[in-house]
């Protein structure tokens, strides 16, 4: 990645979230692959070439009592001090009538891609965008139902989602202070509405930028191995956290909450892999799940983790 990059060579990339797995295609590469790609500024796609006549999404949730397990061990460590934040997630079988590409051109969302025959994901979250040596990242952390009453004051108000939020973008913030200098939060607490076949959820997010450090400069796979795991997906401090987190999980995330980013030859955009389905053998599995501190309530908890099973398609 840091080869092509200084050479002003286009490339998409995908990482894993354990960074043992990284793919690396150029454009043409992207074709011979089939992979389906949607962002902003990049895109590889064709047409849906017909439109089913209905959407039938079903979910299987975990009991509370299964979840209840990783969420109690995640919280003996918080309460031991051993991490402040931990994200925890969860897999769930779900059935559909729709095909992954089919998913992929009917969902709306900032970033979407379907990998032929193993995932589709459509991501709000950007993770980081350079645009001129200048580095911005969004984490978002803290959702609630739209459709409760004054629901953005409730979450912007809710002590636990305000502790999160502040943790990641304090986390963030330190992150990105090891690639850049002059490190700012430009936005905070900026509330964005996501519409799903089931429910609307309001999300927040923040802005920070920086200006790239000189050693930096040109060298993407430099960035992204200082950076990852991604904060907002996995919690503070990291390397304590990734340790609960691997032995709270009781499934391989795979790329699920990785990173992927389009690399036009000047600038990059990248996202973090979540709201993400996947493919395993003849069913399918949705990944999900939530911040965790001291203040988490299990009901609460396991509520968002269903919440966040859902396809953006309405």
């Amino acid at each position: 990645m840091d080869e092509l990059s200084q050479a002003k060579v286009p490339f998409f990339f995908m990482t894993d979230f354990l960074m043992e797995n990284v793919e690396v295609f150029q454009e043409n590469q992207i074709e011979d692959l089939g992979l389906l790609i949607d962002f902003e500024g990049f895109k590889k796609m064709d047409k849906l070439h017909h439109q089913p006549d209905d959407f039938q999404f079903e979910a299987f949730p975990q009991s509370l009592e299964s979840y209840r397990k990783g969420f109690d061990f995640v919280q003996d460590n918080l309460k031991a001090g051993n991490s402040y934040l931990a994200n925890y997630t969860c897999k769930t079988e779900v059935k559909t009538n729709l095909s992954l590409d089919e998913i992929f051109y009917l969902s709306t969302s900032k970033y979407k891609v379907h990998y032929p025959e193993r995932f589709v994901f459509f991501s709000p979250e950007t993770f980081v965008e350079i645009v001129d040596d200048r580095i911005f990242t969004h984490p978002m952390k803290g959702t609630i139902d739209a459709d409760l009453e004054n629901a953005v004051e409730v979450l912007k108000n809710d002590a636990k989602e305000k502790a999160e939020h502040y943790t990641v973008v304090d986390l963030l913030r330190n992150d990105l202070s090891m690639v850049a200098d002059e490190v700012q939060l430009d936005e905070f607490q900026r509330i964005d509405l996501i519409k799903t076949h089931n429910k609307n959820l309001y999300a927040m997010s923040s802005e920070i930028s920086g200006t790239l450090k000189h050693e930096f400069r040109g060298k993407i796979g430099s960035i992204m191995k200082t950076l990852l795991p991604a904060g907002s997906i996995l919690g503070a401090p990291k390397p304590k956290t990734l340790e609960i987190v691997l032995e709270a999980e009781t499934y391989s995330r795979g790329f699920y909450t990785g990173v992927c980013g389009w690399f036009d030859g000047e600038n990059l955009d990248s996202c973090v892999m979540i709201r993400f389905l996947e493919k395993e053998n003849t069913k399918l599995y949705f990944k999900s799940g939530g911040g965790i501190t001291h203040l988490s309530k299990l009901d609460d908890e396991y509520q968002e983790m269903k919440n966040k099973i859902y396809v953006p398609i309405y």
